[in-house]
């Protein structure tokens, strides 16, 4: 049977998903057969599995780093906020529907358990040690009865717990001695040690403090991890796309200037994260108009609320300055979402997403979409075929996946730039996406289309010699680059963490 450590935290953001994909590098290069697991995770950033089913991207991250492909067992059950106090619940990579917040805490939560033991029943056959991340704080009174995927996680598996706090944002040690106050006598002799988290400075300087902690709660502190710049690690939740940088005064003289157009049910903003890493790109996330600034190319990304978001694009006054640009020759690519909002209608018969039966789009492809009951998962291959800026991109080998719930129809005849030439492993040919007449507006489907690196530098050199730059080689090697990322966090946390203590922790009778 698989040992198994666990990590939660005083709140949310305090670097647990990190910390836990940290100690699936580092078991890994140890030769153990690790793998991550969270019960249950709320984002809008998801991942389809090779089996066509959706997981949450934290532990596709940790898979990685863990050297294992991403399957739903490591996170059976995710929430996709919709609005409104609604999230769309996901029970092993597959929707169940709609819920508010009331009727799946109080009534479901504990039905989603049963996917919990299943998926913890599978990795702990297969596996030799389990890195489990909690969610939130483990300590949330309201929420503790219900709850799926802290202490309830831990008690099954009898599960040692590491208890972490973010020294950053300040209160780390009454964080920390609060949380365990608040826990009761069965959970607290779980926990076994403390993490101090993202500090910044002369670590000696805090030894006092680590002394008080031991002696006031009587758990040891393994170690005071430092703050970590540009970690290159895929982020999940919209508490990090809090941090990413807005407007337009951060460039460069020599950088090209990428708008992201953020909504407020922006999903998988990953999706961007290749081209935030080259050199020559400035990227920057726009809320209002006046942020927009003069961008080289603007980006509309996908949403879980297609309908909503385009409102509020159109209500904020964004449309109208989206417009403006496009009519000086910007170029704007919409993904999944953000492709349907380019065509000329919305429709969501079955309010699927919204009360709205229809709504208008930007208008500028030749495309129609209605939101269906069913959603669509799968991993893909395509090639490319991309008039941009004058030119043509070509492109093969292109890897991505697909999900989104909408299907789109073409009204008149338009050029299609990508091809699928896979789909959940079987060979296919169909073509996906759509470009305006005048090359301007391009729409995709595919999630991921920038992580290629050859297909994201042509067009970021179209973009530049439009600019008046010289063209480029491949700057960025975006999967090389994040095996190194892995690398290095498992260095730092390695030697920030007393791992003598935490393998004792680890291998601990029960």
């Amino acid at each position: 049977m698989a040992k198994s450590i666990m990590l939660m935290g005083t709140s949310s953001h305090v670097g647990k998903s990190i910390l836990t994909t940290a100690l699936c590098r580092i078991f890994r290069q140890e030769g153990k057969r690790v793998v991550p697991f969270k019960a249950q995770n709320m984002a809008l950033n998801s991942y389809v599995t090779l089996d066509g089913r959706e997981m949450g991207r934290a532990q596709v991250a940790q898979a990685e780093a863990a050297g294992l492909a991403p399957e739903v067992h490591m996170n059976p059950v995710l929430l996709k906020p919709t609005g409104n106090s609604q999230s769309q619940v996901i029970i092993m990579g597959e929707p169940v529907g709609n819920m508010s917040a009331r009727e799946y805490h109080k009534g479901y939560s504990l039905k989603a358990w049963g996917a919990v033991e299943e998926a913890l029943d599978v990795l702990q056959e297969n596996y030799d040690l389990l890195v489990i991340e909690g969610a939130g704080s483990p300590a949330e009174i309201n929420l503790k009865a219900n709850d799926i995927v802290n202490m309830r996680v831990a008690k099954h598996l009898r599960a040692p717990v590491l208890l972490i706090a973010d020294i950053d944002r300040g209160g780390a040690l009454a964080s920390l001695v609060g949380t365990l106050e608040l826990l009761d006598e069965e959970e607290r002799a779980l926990v076994k040690g403390l993490v101090i988290n993202k500090f910044r400075g002369d670590v000696t300087l805090l030894m006092p403090a680590l002394d008080f902690l031991e002696e006031k709660t009587g758990k040891p502190v393994l170690g005071v991890v430092p703050h970590i710049e540009q970690l290159g690690i895929d982020e999940e939740d919209s508490v990090s796309l809090d941090e990413k940088h807005y407007g337009d005064g951060a460039a460069h003289s020599d950088q090209l200037r990428i708008a992201v157009i953020r909504t407020p049910k922006l999903s998988n903003f990953t999706d961007f994260d290749a081209l935030a890493n080259e050199p020559d790109v400035a990227l920057y996330y726009v809320g209002t108009p006046r942020e927009l600034g003069m961008p080289d190319l603007i980006l509309l990304p996908g949403s879980k609320n297609t309908t909503e978001d385009l409102l509020y694009i159109r209500e904020s006054g964004l449309e109208d300055a989206i417009r403006a640009r496009v009519t000086e020759g910007t170029p704007l690519f919409g993904i999944c979402g953000g492709y349907q909002m380019l065509g000329s209608v919305v429709r969501d018969p079955l309010h699927t997403e919204s009360e709205h039966d229809e709504t208008a789009g930007f208008g500028y492809l030749p495309i129609e979409t209605s939101f269906a009951a069913t959603k669509r998962l799968r991993q893909v291959t395509a090639s490319a075929d991309l008039p941009f800026l004058g030119m043509r991109i070509a492109g093969t080998g292109l890897p991505g996946y697909e999900i989104h719930m909408g299907e789109t129809r073409f009204i008149e005849d338009v050029h299609r730039p990508f091809r699928i030439v896979s789909a959940a492993g079987t060979a296919v040919d169909l073509l996906d996406g759509a470009v305006s007449a005048d090359g301007l507006v391009v729409g995709t489907y595919i999630h991921g289309v920038f992580d290629d690196d050859n297909f994201r530098r042509a067009l970021l050199n179209r973009l530049r010699v439009r600019c008046g730059r010289e063209e480029l080689p491949v700057q960025y090697r975006y999967r090389a680059e994040k095996e190194r990322a892995y690398d290095r966090l498992a260095e730092t946390v390695r030697t920030s963490l007393d791992m003598e203590k935490l393998r004792e922790i680890v291998e601990e009778r029960r």
